[in-house]
């Protein structure tokens, strides 16, 4: 049964025909008629970057919880409702408060031009304001110069993880023009801890942080994190800590981890030792980040014995981090790869570490969404790559198709993953 609140998110998707159209003038516009909530918000770290925010945001979040901190959360896009994306002391917004801060932006707005992302972040923002709490994550949804969630004036902290080539068409088709959108979160004074990045990208952050006097806490330099055997070490200027491994797998959460762990010692150093990051990273939780479904109803169609994986990363860079992940389980298993993914991904880029890894791939349509790639185009990519390729009907269909491989990987993008996830009940 629909949520009253689906009717508004309906009624706002209609206000502005672009689903994209990056600018700060309709959220500007539309905050000050709600009263600058935006001024009001708990100590803010605020996070951008093309891999990574959701999960160094899960990590900083399950840090800041095992201290003892109430936080608040935005993170975009949801996987299986819109309530998601706004956590208030550390649970997902309720039905009644979303509807009332949605009809109160509805009504702040007066029908005027603004996109979906943009009255939802308003309406966030609104939530934040109103809710005390000790922290709030704020992801950005797209760039970071004129995205919506920069409408903020003093983050505690920034943060700016991996920076790759994604969304070329809205933010440039360079990592250094890209790296100079999500750049665009620095502020004057507020310090920013930098992923590690490759070197034209680090160069457009640094040029930034040398405009507005914004300080660097740049990875390899003022902080850093490894695996070492069974977990890893995190280093900053105070310490050197032994840490268990991050409860998100793959070798590119100690780097996602790590990130968390250096944002949170650089708004509050003393309030996060050893104890607290340990247990924060061991306990963080962040779905379709290469997790393992182990029951609900999409585990139960396969022969048993198979393992089921979803992952909603989408373009070439989370590609090879997948690849990496996968090669680090037990060895012995084949591996059946389900995609689907949107029309204006890099799908060769993101299909081609995966092929070195997979036996079969079955591309399937993008559930819900009609600018999904053609599931015929994903299999000539994956076939190319010199992977046997199908297409299926249905992630049902792609499922027992690929359930020939003993383990099973759902990715291409987080609409997938996130419909999986409801499929699977």
């Amino acid at each position: 049964m629909a949520a009253a609140s689906d009717a508004v998110l309906d009624r706002l998707t209609a206000l502005h025909p672009k689903l994209i159209d990056l600018s700060l003038v309709r959220t500007e516009r539309l905050l000050a008629a709600l009263g600058r909530p935006q001024d009001r918000l708990p100590p803010t770290i605020h996070v951008a970057g093309t891999n990574g925010k959701g999960s160094a945001i899960a990590f900083m979040r399950a840090i800041a919880e095992a201290a003892g901190l109430s936080v608040h959360a935005y993170t975009s896009p949801h996987l299986v409702r819109f309530h998601e994306r706004i956590v208030l002391n550390g649970r997902a917004v309720s039905e009644e408060a979303l509807l009332d801060i949605l009809e109160e932006c509805e009504a702040a707005n007066g029908g005027a031009p603004v996109t979906f992302f943009e009255i939802t972040t308003a309406a966030a923002f609104l939530a934040f304001a109103r809710r005390p709490a000790d922290l709030l994550l704020l992801e950005t949804g797209l760039g970071g110069r004129l995205d919506s969630t920069n409408a903020i004036s003093a983050p505690a902290v920034a943060v700016i993880a991996p920076v790759s080539v994604d969304h070329a068409n809205f933010l440039g088709d360079t990592r250094e023009k890209i790296a100079f959108e999500k750049a665009g979160i620095l502020k004057p004074g507020a310090p920013c801890v930098v992923a590690p990045q490759p070197a034209d990208a680090l160069a457009a952050i640094e040029a930034r942080a040398a405009e507005v006097a914004a300080p660097l806490l740049v990875a390899g330099r003022e902080w850093s994190a490894e695996a070492a055997g069974a977990g890893m070490t995190f280093r900053d200027a105070r310490a050197e800590f032994a840490l268990p491994p991050p409860a998100l797998r793959g070798p590119h959460q100690v780097i996602n981890a790590g990130v968390a762990a250096a944002a949170m010692r650089c708004w509050r150093p003393d309030a996060f030792g050893q104890d607290v990051l340990a247990a924060g990273l061991a306990g963080a939780v962040w779905p379709a980040r290469f997790q393992r479904l182990s029951r609900g109803r999409l585990p139960s169609l396969l022969p048993k014995g198979r393992e089921l994986w979803i992952d909603g990363g989408h373009n070439p860079a989370a590609g090879a981090a997948l690849a990496a992940a996968v090669a680090q389980l037990p060895a012995g298993r084949s591996l059946g790869v389900v995609c689907a993914m949107q029309a204006g991904k890099d799908a060769e880029g993101f299909i081609a570490p995966l092929a070195d890894v997979a036996e079969r791939f079955v591309a399937v349509d993008l559930p819900g969404e009609s600018a999904g790639a053609p599931p015929e185009r994903l299999a000539a990519i994956a076939r190319r790559a010199g992977v046997a390729s199908a297409t299926a009907g249905s992630l049902e269909d792609a499922l027992k198709q690929a359930a020939a491989c003993d383990r099973l990987l759902v990715c291409g993008s987080l609409y997938l993953a996130g419909a999986a996830l409801r499929e699977n009940g």
